[in-house]
């Protein structure tokens, strides 16, 4: 690692003020406490502010509060106000382990990297609900380990929840855009246009806690399919055949269903893959209700996203809108 590394964590918080407790308290037992953290807290009318100066003589705090223009743009802000060269990017309802800057830098020392990102696991504080959506989110079976669970797929695409980029990367991509979601991979593609690699620190994880209901995350994973739709427009090269199973696994399904009077063979091989799936979350969390809830956070995630990208498929690349026309409720304006 460069002598001259200066590590800015960077924050955006809207109406959390729990999180920001949360967090904070996890970074305030890091062994190494060599950083600074700049919370910016986007427009929220429940401010943090006071949870903020609790901790402020534990840690090295920065507090801004600005107008709400949305995460991607506040990550930015926050990187511009930091000290730092380098910027660790934090969502706010994340409990970070107490070896967590030290393997960050223990990484950047041994494999130094313009662009970073590293996964995030389930802590054993967390409800069964959010382990069963954390499997569904990060298993081989269902993403592929896309968020951070493999280095065997190719070029990897760091997630906001938990990344690193140099104060030169900043400057040379303009940061996140003003989508969301979808603001990470977009800029993943951007640092990789601008000659920069990315990588994965397999060992750099967070505890991603994701506060939503069934209600919240489907309608995460819509934004997600939509999204998707959306990167592939814009960076032309990026489409992967993977980013249609969720619409074609949903579809097979349904129709699996509306065929079996006339043969069982579809629908077997369903619930052969859905055996696995239980067995797989039962074995990794030892609890029964971890594994239902990972076999209906699945199914909400796979159809919910394959709406998605088939509705953005249809207003995008069929009717020839511009996804800012076809989904305006995805961008934040930016002053």
């Amino acid at each position: 690692m460069p002598k001259n590394i200066q590590l800015s964590l960077i924050i955006p918080i809207y109406n959390r003020p729990q999180e920001a407790e949360e967090i904070l308290e996890s970074l305030s037992k890091q062994t190494d406490m060599d950083f600074e953290v700049v919370i910016v807290e986007d427009g929220s009318t429940q401010r943090c502010e006071e949870v903020v100066n609790k901790y402020s003589g534990k840690i090295a705090l920065k507090y801004f509060y600005k107008e709400n223009t949305g995460p991607g743009d506040s990550r930015n802000f926050g990187c511009r106000m930091a000290s730092g060269n380098y910027f660790v990017i934090l969502d706010s309802d994340c409990i970070v382990p107490p070896h967590y800057i030290n393997t960050v830098k223990k990484n950047l020392s041994a494999n130094y990297a313009d662009a970073w990102g590293g996964p995030d696991k389930a802590h054993q504080s967390f409800t069964n609900l959010q382990k069963g959506i954390n499997f569904s989110m990060t298993s081989l079976f269902t993403t592929g380990g896309i968020r951070g669970g493999s280095e065997k797929i190719g070029k990897f695409q760091p997630r906001s929840f938990n990344m690193g980029i140099s104060r030169e990367v900043f400057e040379k991509t303009g940061g996140f855009g003003r989508v969301h979601p979808g603001e990470d991979p977009d800029l993943t593609f951007r640092i990789w246009k601008a000659g920069f690699k990315t990588t994965l620190f397999s060992n750099a994880y967070v505890y991603h806690k994701r506060r939503i209901d069934w209600s919240k995350f489907a309608r995460q994973m819509y934004k997600f399919g939509v999204t998707r739709v959306m990167l592939n427009k814009w960076h032309p090269g990026t489409g992967k055949i993977t980013y249609w199973f969720p619409m074609a696994f949903s579809s097979a399904f349904i129709i699996s269903l509306i065929t079996l009077p006339l043969t069982p063979w579809p629908i077997t091989l369903f619930a052969i893959y859905f055996f696995v799936l239980f067995f797989d979350a039962l074995i990794l969390n030892r609890s029964l209700w971890v594994a239902l809830y990972a076999l209906v956070a699945v199914n909400v995630q796979f159809f919910s996203y394959g709406w998605g990208f088939l509705k953005a498929q249809i207003r995008i690349n069929l009717l020839r809108k511009s996804p800012e026309k076809a989904f305006p409720s995805f961008f934040f304006k930016v002053n």
